[in-house]
């Protein structure tokens, strides 16, 4: 009897550590999945960037849809935009990856783009919103810790009104360091807008016609203005590139050849204006084409790209104007990544 028994617990002491076994052996697949997942990416072409895997220390923080990213270079921060219910719709590190703060508004119902304007002086976040509550169809500047400080727009009326001022679905803004204002309008709504305005608000120059001809639109998704006085507009529905003169709106040409696989979704100038970097969500990765020279358009030039896993889903972008850190915004993932320049690579 007694050896029966005997027998028996070895019986269970080898179940029982087999089963401990089989168990940490799946935990420890599944961490290597996740750990390639969210470093797995390839680059052709020129190497210009390697993904920091260390940053931010805690991802487990991003708990929504993670949409847009804007860093402030100066005071080494980085605001990242998600969606989601019952979750902080903003999240804030430092550039170094330390989890700062989480603005719990109310104000906000489904950020998509979003801008850090006047860094040096008196920062502050401008941040599209294309909900369809009572907060939605605006652009909202808030200051760095969320405090609302402007609403652009008539919050919850979506229209193409100039006076007073409406959007339907904004997707992006850019606010140039003279304080004048870009703003790309219809992140799939009625509106297919590019508009000026100038510091107090008033529309300079806008092109608002839907179509696929010169200084039309069919969902223009991000703006941005290169120190040439040229605005870029990545229009998305159109799978090309438009590009405006800043002061007079005056349409100066547009590159499609390099978005027949897919459209450009963000639009972005690394800090010495060599390289526009954009986001192509459905082939999931990262293109750098190289920026032309002044009074010269011409036709894009792939330089680099970063293919990222699949189902990463890049949306919008934002580069550190002082290290030329990338950030990227991932809707897929739920997650922002980090990339920073190779060492040998100028950026």
């Amino acid at each position: 009897m007694r050896r029966r028994n005997y027998c028996c617990l070895i019986a269970v002491a080898m179940a029982l550590l087999l089963f401990i076994m089989f168990m940490c052996g799946a935990i420890s697949s599944r961490t290597s999945v996740a750990s390639r997942s969210h470093a797995d990416f390839r680059v052709s072409g020129r190497a210009l960037y390697k993904l920091d895997i260390s940053w931010p220390r805690n991802p487990e923080l991003f708990t929504g849809q993670v949409f847009a990213v804007a860093v402030n270079h100066l005071r080494g921060r980085v605001y990242v935009a998600q969606r989601g219910e019952n979750i902080p719709k903003v999240l804030v590190f430092s550039t170094d990856g330390e989890f700062l703060q989480a603005w719990n508004t109310s104000t906000l119902e489904m950020p998509h783009g979003m801008f850090l304007a006047n860094a040096s002086a008196d920062p502050s976040l401008w941040i599209t919103d294309v909900g369809n509550g009572p907060f939605g169809h605006t652009v909202k500047q808030y200051s760095p810790t969320g405090k609302l400080l402007q609403v652009l727009g008539s919050p919850g009326k979506a229209g193409s009104s100039l006076s007073p001022l409406q959007f339907d679905q904004p997707a992006e803004i850019f606010i140039h360091s003279s304080g004048e204002i870009y703003i790309v309008d219809g992140d799939g709504g009625l509106n297919n807008r590019l508009i000026k305005l100038s510091p107090d608000l008033q529309v300079l120059w806008m092109h608002a016609e839907r179509g696929s001809g010169l200084a039309q639109f069919y969902i223009p998704h991000s703006v941005a203005v290169d120190r040439y006085q040229r605005v870029w507009v990545a229009d998305r529905g159109n799978k090309r590139i438009q590009v405006f003169n800043s002061v007079t709106g005056d349409w100066l040409g547009s590159w499609g050849s390099c978005f027949k696989d897919d459209a450009p979704y963000s639009i972005r100038f690394t800090p010495d204006q060599k390289y526009i970097v954009v986001a192509q969500l459905n082939t999931n990765q990262i293109t750098l084409l190289e920026a032309p020279p002044i009074g010269i358009i011409g036709q894009c030039q792939v330089i680099s790209t970063i293919e990222l896993a699949e189902d990463v889903k890049p949306h919008l972008v934002d580069l550190d104007l002082k290290s030329s850190d990338l950030y990227v915004a991932e809707i897929g993932a739920g997650q922002a990544q980090k990339f920073v320049p190779l060492s040998a690579a100028s950026v």
